[in-house]
């Protein structure tokens, strides 16, 4: 799986380099990516993660568009410098005038939701459930408050849980 997304990786860099007559510094490519999201382009560490589970879910669409879209974030980030806007002008110029593709902020893969189990946390106003997150749950384990914003009186586990 890898071979081919970096063999994709590494045209795009080579169709860059020939549209602006540059050479342009290689990323770290990684597949630890989950999630929602198909890539992520980290600017400073020049690291590229890519979501297996999409990409084998929609390899021919992730290679067309999805790779080229996190690379023109590196390559704009080299030209331009840090002061762009993500998907600002700059980056839409290398998508459309180097990568000839729609400059879509987004994918439209079908992503499966993975069901999260909410603990149900109570303060004394009427109708006041709040679903906390395991994360959020295990810190107020750990002592950590939180308060109702309209009573102002600390939230306390129910006892309750719902999987959504």
């Amino acid at each position: 799986m890898p071979e081919l997304l970096n063999t994709r990786v590494e045209d795009c860099f080579q169709q860059a380099e020939v549209f602006f007559k540059r050479p342009f510094k290689r990323p770290v490519v990684s597949f630890k990516l989950r999630g929602q999201k198909a890539g992520v382009a980290h600017l400073h560490e020049n690291l590229l993660r890519f979501n297996p589970q999409l990409y084998r879910e929609n390899s021919e669409d992730f290679l067309r568009q999805t790779v080229p879209h996190e690379v023109a974030h590196l390559v704009a980030h080299q030209l331009f410098g840090e002061r762009i806007a993500p998907h600002g002008e700059e980056w839409q110029l290398i998508m459309r005038g180097v990568y000839e593709l729609p400059p879509n902020r987004c994918h439209t893969y079908a992503i499966k939701r993975r069901s999260a189990t909410r603990y149900i946390y109570r303060c004394p106003c009427p109708d006041s459930d709040f679903a906390f997150s395991a994360q959020r749950h295990a810190l107020v384990k750990q002592g950590r408050g939180y308060l109702c914003r309209r009573c102002r009186n600390a939230l306390v586990f129910s006892g309750l849980t719902r999987v959504e």
